[in-house]
C-alpha cells in the first residue's frame, strides 16, 4: 500500500527550518480559469507580473494557441501568419506561473466546486472564471450541425479553411460559397476569403474559376448594429465585389449542396460559412448557474455569477444583468482588467469593484485587401490608413502576450490578508516542524481518500496489493516466466499533474518493453509539494491517476509505493514485468546488415529546456506531450514480430549515447543517417538558438564515438544527437529484407514518425563505433 511505516527523523531542526525556507509558498487556494479568451490572457499577464503567493492559477482549454478574433479576417486573407494572429497560451501560462491543462470542460459540479473535463479527473476550485467565447448556434436550423462550417471555434475553421482552399484549386467547375449571417464578421470574412481565392486562382493561372458569393441576412439590411453610414459604404464594396446580399432571408433548413430559407427560397451551396448570432454550450446551463435567454452566464457589473458568488464570467460567454451589449472582441479586452481585479478580491473576500461597460465603440472593419472601415458612433470613414490603424491596434494588444519580459525571481512576499482560513494557518505551522523523516509523509487520511478514488487494476499474479492493508505488496512469479525490473524517477516537467503522471508511466514502461517483457506491477515513489490537505490530496490523486492508467491499458498494476511532501512535485515507479527467458530482447544483439529503427522523433529534451525560458511555441511542446504520451508497447511488439535483433528505449543519454551501447555491447559498428532521423516540432528551432539541456553537456562527451566528428560537428542538427529524451521512442535493429515492411506497420499503428535511420555493418579497426551521414 501507498502508505509505509517511517524510517525515523534523519534531520536537525535547523535543516529542517532551511528546508521550509527554501519551499516556495504552500498553496491555499486554487483560481480556475476555462478558456483562453481575450479576458483571460489579461489575467494570466498581469498574474505573471504579480503574482499572488498561496493560490494555484489553473487555466484549462482545449487550444493552446488562442486566436485573435480581431485578426482572424487578415489571416484568412493571407496577411498575418498562424503566429501573428494567434496567442500562444504556453509561453503565458508559464509566465503566469499557471499550470496550463489541455482539455475542455463539459460540465460544472457547483455545490462540490469541481469541473468536469472531457478526458481528465475533475478539477476542484475556489474561484473560477470561465472566458470560453460562443459558437453560432445552429439549433434553429435543421442540417446545419452538419453540413456549415462555423466561424467558432475558430481553430476548428481554420482547419476547414485549408482544406476549402485545395478544394477550390482542384475544382473542375465554379464553386458557389454562401456566408449565413450579415453582421460584421460575416461581411468581413466573406471578403476576406473572397480575396484570398482570389490570388490562389489567379496564381494558378484560373482567375475566371473565382467563386460565386452570396450573404444570407435574417433581417432587412447587413450591419444591422453598426450605423447607417458604415451600411452604405459596405453596401456598395460588397456590390463591386460581386457578392450577392440576401436580406430577409433566415434559413430554415440546411442541406448537402443548398440552403432553404423561412420564404422557401433554395440556394445552392457548395461551401456553407456559419456566421450567425452566437450560442453557449448546453453544460452552462445545465450546471444551474443563472442563464439569459440563450444560455449565457448572467453576471452582475463586477462580473460576478448573479447566482453563484464563486463563479466568475467574461466576455461572449457572459451577458452582463442590465447592460445588454452584443457578443464582440472588444469588450471581452475590456473586461480582462476588472475581471483580473476582482477575482484577487474574491479570493481575499475583499468586496469587489463594478465597472460600467461601454455601450459605444470604435469597429474597424476589413475589406479583405488591405483596406478597412471605421465607426463609431454616426460616424464612418474608410481607405487604407483606416487599416493601418487597425493592423497597428492588433499587433500591439498581441505583442503584449507574445513578446513576454524575462521571469523574474520567485515572489516571497507573504500571502496576503484574508486568503488562508485561521483553522487552515494551523495547518500552516506544522509545516515547519516537519522534518524530512517521517514526518514529510503525506498523512494516512489523505492517502486513504486518494487510494479510494483510483482502480489500479487487477490481476491473479498479485497476491497483496493495494486493496490489502499489509506493509508489502506480494507476487506471484508464474511457472516459465523470469521477471524483468527497471525504476526511473524525475521531476515534474510539465505542471499539469495527470499528465506528469502519464508521461512519468511511459517512460518508466519503456524498459520493460524494450526487452520484449510485459508489465505486472509498479511501486510508485511520489512526492507532493506543500499545501493546503486538500490541495495535497487533489495534486496526488491528478499524477496517480494518471500514472495508473497508463499502467491499466498495459496490463499491469499499482501495488504500493510511497509517497512525502517536498518542495517539487516528483513521481518515480519501479516497475517489475515478466517474459519467457529465451525471448529476452537485449541491446547486445545487432547483427551486420540489420537497418536501425526509430519509432519516435526526439527532440524533448532541447524543446522543454526553451519551454523553461518562455521560448517554446505552445504547439511545439503539445506535439511532444502527444509523442511522450504514446506507449511504446505496440511498437515493441511489431519490432519483435519483424524479426527485431537488438531494441532499446531512446531516453536520458540521448540517441547517440543508446545507440553506442547498442553497439558496444553487440561488438558491431553503426552509421546514423541525420537527414532521415525524425525531430519533434520547434526541436531545430530551439537548438538553433542555442537551447539545449542541462543533461547535454554530460551526453555530448560521446562525441568521441563518431569517427568523422569534424565533419559532423558543424551541422546544426549535430546537438540533437546528444539531446536526452523523457518517453522516447525505440531504437531496434530489424533485419534489411524486412525493415520497410516494419516501418510500414509501426506507422499503420500510429507511430507516423517511425522509420530507418541508420544501418549496421561489421567491426572495423576505427576505435569509434559510429559514422554520422549529415548529406541531404
Amino acid at each position: 500500500m501507498l502508505l509505509v511505516r517511517g524510517v525515523g527523523c534523519l534531520f536537525s531542526w535547523a535543516e529542517c527550518e532551511l528546508a521550509v525556507e527554501k519551499s516556495r509558498t504552500p498553496i491555499f487556494k486554487d483560481l480556475v480559469l476555462v478558456g483562453g479568451g481575450h479576458s483571460h490572457v489579461t489575467v494570466l499577464k498581469k498574474f505573471g507580473m504579480r503574482p499572488m503567493p498561496g493560490v494555484q492559477l489553473t487555466v484549462i482549454c482545449r487550444d493552446v494557441q488562442t486566436p485573435y478574433s480581431g485578426m482572424l479576417p487578415g489571416f484568412v486573407a493571407g496577411h498575418y501568419s498562424f503566429d501573428e494572429a494567434h496567442i500562444d497560451l504556453g509561453p503565458l501560462a508559464r509566465f503566469a506561473g499557471a499550470r496550463l491543462y489541455h482539455d475542455e470542460v463539459v460540465g460544472i459540479d457547483l455545490e462540490n466546486k469541481r469541473l468536469r473535463c472531457r478526458s481528465r479527473p475533475d478539477v476542484p476550485y475556489d474561484v473560477v472564471s470561465i472566458n470560453i467565447g460562443s459558437t453560432p448556434t445552429t439549433k434553429n436550423a435543421p442540417g446545419a450541425s452538419e453540413f456549415v462550417v462555423p466561424v467558432k471555434p475558430i481553430n476548428n475553421f481554420v482547419e476547414r479553411w485549408e482544406k476549402l482552399k485545395s478544394r477550390v484549386l482542384n475544382a473542375d467547375r465554379r464553386l458557389t460559397i454562401v456566408t449565413v449571417g450579415g453582421g460584421a464578421g460575416g461581411v468581413e470574412l466573406t471578403l476576406a476569403i473572397q480575396f484570398a481565392l482570389r490570388r490562389l486562382l489567379e496564381a494558378a493561372d484560373r482567375k475566371n474559376d473565382l467563386p460565386d458569393f452570396h450573404v444570407l441576412v435574417a433581417g432587412p439590411d447587413i450591419l444591422s448594429t453598426h450605423n447607417e453610414k458604415m451600411r452604405t459604404k459596405f453596401r456598395r464594396i460588397l456590390k463591386q465585389r460581386n457578392v450577392r446580399v440576401h436580406t430577409n432571408s433566415r434559413v430554415k433548413e440546411v442541406m448537402a449542396g443548398f440552403v432553404r430559407t423561412e420564404h422557401g427560397s433554395q440556394h445552392a451551396a457548395d461551401e456553407i460559412v456559419w456566421v450567425t448570432e452566437a450560442g453557449a454550450p448546453p453544460w452552462i446551463a445545465e450546471s444551474g448557474l443563472c442563464v439569459d435567454d440563450s444560455g449565457f452566464v448572467l453576471v452582475d457589473v463586477t462580473l460576478q455569477s448573479l447566482s453563484h458568488p464563486r463563479v466568475f464570467a467574461a466576455g461572449d460567454i457572459a451577458s452582463i444583468d442590465n447592460y445588454p451589449r452584443e457578443k464582440a472582441g472588444v469588450f471581452a479586452v475590456r473586461q480582462g482588467p476588472p475581471l483580473e481585479e476582482n477575482l484577487r478580491r474574491a479570493l481575499v473576500k475583499q468586496p469587489l469593484r463594478p465597472f460600467r461597460p461601454q455601450k459605444d465603440f470604435l469597429s474597424l472593419v476589413s475589406t479583405g485587401d488591405k483596406y478597412a472601415v471605421a465607426s463609431r458612433g454616426r460616424w464612418a470613414a474608410e481607405g487604407k490608413s483606416i487599416w493601418q490603424w487597425k493592423d497597428w491596434i492588433d499587433r500591439r494588444f498581441m505583442n503584449k502576450y507574445n513578446v513576454l519580459p524575462e521571469m523574474g525571481e520567485e515572489d516571497d512576499r507573504p500571502v496576503a490578508p484574508g486568503l488562508v482560513e485561521p483553522s487552515v494557518l494551523q495547518e500552516l505551522s506544522t509545516i515547519a516542524l516537519r522534518c524530512g523523516g517521517c514526518g514529510a509523509k503525506v498523512g494516512s487520511t489523505v492517502l486513504s481518500r486518494v487510494l479510494a478514488q483510483l482502480s489500479p487494476g487487477e490481476r491473479p499474479d498479485v497476491l497483496v496489493g493495494l486493496d490489502a492493508p499489509d506493509d508489502a505488496a506480494v507476487l506471484e512469479v508464474p511457472a516459465g516466466k523470469v521477471t524483468v525490473q527497471t525504476v526511473d524517477s524525475f521531476r515534474a516537467l510539465v505542471d499539469d499533474p495527470y499528465v506528469f503522471g502519464k508521461i512519468t508511466a511511459n517512460h518508466s514502461l519503456s524498459d520493460i518493453f524494450a526487452m520484449g517483457a510485459a508489465p505486472q506491477a509498479a511501486l510508485a515513489i511520489a512526492t507532493v509539494p506543500y499545501a493546503a490537505e486538500e490541495k495535497i490530496e487533489n495534486t496526488l490523486l491528478q499524477m496517480l491517476s494518471g500514472a495508473v492508467e497508463v499502467l491499466r491499458d498495459a496490463g499491469g498494476v499499482l501495488v504500493g509505493g510511497h509517497t512525502s511532501e517536498g518542495t517539487e512535485l516528483s513521481l518515480g515507479l519501479a516497475i517489475q514485468g515478466l517474459i519467457d527467458r529465451d525471448e529476452i530482447l537485449r541491446k547486445g544483439g545487432l547483427q551486420p546488415g540489420d537497418a536501425l529503427i526509430l519509432t519516435k522523433p526526439i527532440g524533448t529534451g532541447t524543446l522543454f529546456a526553451a519551454n523553461m525560458r518562455l521560448k517554446a511555441k505552445g504547439r511545439w511542446i503539445s506535439s511532444a506531450i502527444r509523442s511522450m504520451l504514446q506507449s511504446n508497447q505496440a511498437a515493441a511488439e511489431c519490432l519483435r514480430h519483424y524479426g527485431a535483433t537488438s531494441c532499446t528505449d531512446v531516453t536520458g543519454f540521448g540517441l547517440l549515447g543508446h545507440l553506442v551501447e547498442m553497439t558496444r555491447a553487440s561488438g558491431v559498428d553503426a552509421t546514423l543517417v541525420l537527414r532521415s532521423t525524425p525531430l519533434l516540432d520547434g526541436a531545430a528551432e530551439t537548438v538553433a538558438a542555442g537551447i539545449v539541456s542541462s543533461l547535454q553537456p554530460q551526453n555530448i562527451r560521446l562525441r568521441r564515438a563518431i569517427a568523422n566528428l569534424p565533419h559532423v560537428a558543424t551541422d546544426r542538427r549535430y546537438p540533437l544527437l546528444f539531446d536526452p529524451q523523457t518517453a522516447g521512442g525505440l531504437l531496434a535493429g530489424v533485419p534489411t529484407d524486412r525493415a520497410d515492411d516494419c516501418v510500414a506497420a509501426l506507422q499503420e499503428l500510429g507511430y507516423d514518425r517511425a522509420t530507418v535511420v541508420g544501418r549496421v555493418s561489421e567491426r572495423s579497426d576505427n576505435p569509434e563505433p559510429i559514422q554520422v551521414d549529415i548529406a541531404d
